[in-house]
């Protein structure tokens, strides 16, 4: 199975939501979630729990854990060959909040299907402005 190419969602104005987040956490912390990221790549669709979930409507998470921290990245397939990390979470419940969801498919549906520099670009969306 070949490997799957990982990008990072990027807005118009060129922040990517999942490395905002990353950079404010802990070294181990970010540890483990390259290696989860790196499981992802590996695997793609065929990854599974503990280290991968379905969500709702077309959204995964990428589940990790650093202390007493869940750390979560949401992510969604473009077509069969590319995962697109569109956000990060870290939680103390280990259930994921329904508007973090929500965003996700927000940035799901206006993504552009055209990827510039490693990054899906995202249509301007109505709700979002």
């Amino acid at each position: 199975m070949p490997k799957m190419k990982v990008v990072f969602y990027r807005d118009e104005k060129g922040d990517v939501p999942v490395l905002d987040w990353f950079d404010n956490l802990a070294r181990k912390a970010q540890d483990k979630c390259v290696v989860r990221i790196e499981r992802l790549e590996e695997l793609g669709h065929e990854l599974r729990r503990p280290e991968a979930d379905f969500l709702r409507d077309g959204i995964y998470e990428l589940r990790a854990k650093h202390q007493r921290m869940n750390l979560r990245i949401l992510y969604f397939f473009h077509g069969k060959e590319s995962v697109v990390l569109a956000s990060g979470l870290t939680k103390q419940r280990s259930d994921v909040p329904p508007g973090a969801i929500d965003r996700v498919i927000e940035r799901k549906n206006c993504s552009q299907k055209t990827r510039q520099h490693g990054a899906i670009r995202r249509i301007r969306c109505q709700q979002e402005e």
